[in-house]
């Protein structure tokens, strides 16, 4: 008998909200400012890319990802005149509602959102910083009640929805709460953006922030194991010689993209690649282990007799430089192949 299939998720679109003033930061177009090397807007893309249509509200400009472009009328009339534009432009029964200045939002935070979404009845589930504040445009909602509660807000005030305050529409909202200080935080100030560019730069989230900044920069969605690169890289540099380990994973890339593509592909280019390097240490080794009281390096120029033909004694000792052994220490023709 077969299993049921799984049920599938509600589908989600999403709201990027990226025309405010940033008059904090000198009405420099905060979006463009780049964090790790991208724009704090196409960080926050890349974790909501898995949205049916992201909507930003904004001016068009060019991004990493797919977006469709809108603007409040007028434009610069506050978050909820926002917000009301850019869920016009949407169609799912749920929306993420983002701002575009968090440099550490992740694709793990928002699915931690519509999985909130989904196993509870509020209207809305929301981020709280590490203040306990709440940030509504770092939210998962349901579309039905944020269009019902625009509705009443625009019906409500002479100038519509221009210039109202965001708690206006969110102390309508029955709303759930998660703490996460760090995709919470966002970037108000030219200290936030300096606090946010030191961030990744620490050891334990440079690496993941270049491999995202570079496949953002490449236009590529290949998730690899970046642990079977690393040890490749690792493994070619010591087996081998330091350069090695660029080189190789190089050919790996190049390699996997002739073979189509793919995770599987570059594991496959990977396991062949790291084999080969064992092969070449093992080599490397094997010369270098002593036999009979000399090495393999001997024969680097000695012969039979064991006299080098470079000018070694009768003893077999290198006159370049060569230990009692055998083994040369210095550049003779029988070094390994990273020597020097």
């Amino acid at each position: 008998m077969n299993a049921a299939p799984a049920p599938s998720r509600p589908s989600h679109d999403a709201v990027v909200l990226a025309g405010g003033a940033a008059r904090r930061l000198g009405g420099t177009d905060k979006p463009a400012v780049r964090v790790g090397g991208r724009p704090l807007l196409d960080r926050v893309l890349a974790a909501c890319a898995t949205a049916g249509t992201t909507v930003v509200v904004a001016e068009p400009r060019p991004t990493a990802y797919p977006v469709r472009w809108t603007r409040e009328d007028p434009p610069g009339g506050g978050p909820v005149a926002a917000l009301d534009a850019g869920l016009r432009a949407t169609t799912a029964g749920q929306v993420l509602v983002l701002s575009a200045d968090l440099p550490f939002l992740s694709e793990q935070t928002v699915r931690r959102l519509l999985d909130a979404l989904n196993a509870g009845t509020a209207d809305g589930v929301l981020l709280t910083d590490a203040d306990g504040r709440d940030q509504p445009l770092v939210a998962a909602y349901r579309s039905a009640p944020l269009r019902h509660h625009l509705a009443e807000l625009a019906a409500a005030h002479d100038d519509g929805l221009c210039g109202l305050p965001l708690r206006l529409l969110v102390g309508r909202l029955e709303l759930t709460r998660i703490t996460d200080p760090v995709a919470s935080f966002d970037c108000d100030t030219w200290d936030d953006i300096a606090a946010a560019r030191s961030r990744i730069r620490e050891h334990g989230h440079v690496l993941d922030e270049w491999i995202s900044a570079a496949k953002d920069e490449l236009g590529i969605e290949l998730d690899v194991d970046t642990g079977v690169l690393l040890d490749l890289a690792r493994d070619a540099a010591h087996g081998v010689a330091r350069p090695a380990a660029p080189l190789t994973t190089f050919l790996v890339g190049y390699a996997a993209a002739a073979a189509g593509g793919g995770s599987e592909a570059v594991a496959e280019a990977c396991a062949k690649a790291t084999a080969l390097a064992d092969r070449w240490a093992k080599e490397a080794a094997d010369e270098e282990a002593p036999v009979g009281g000399t090495t393999g390096a001997t024969a680097a120029g000695a012969s039979s007799d064991g006299a080098s033909s470079g000018g070694a004694s009768s003893d077999g000792a290198s006159s370049g430089g060569a230990s009692s052994d055998g083994a040369s220490s210095g550049g003779s023709a029988g070094a390994r192949p990273d020597a020097g």
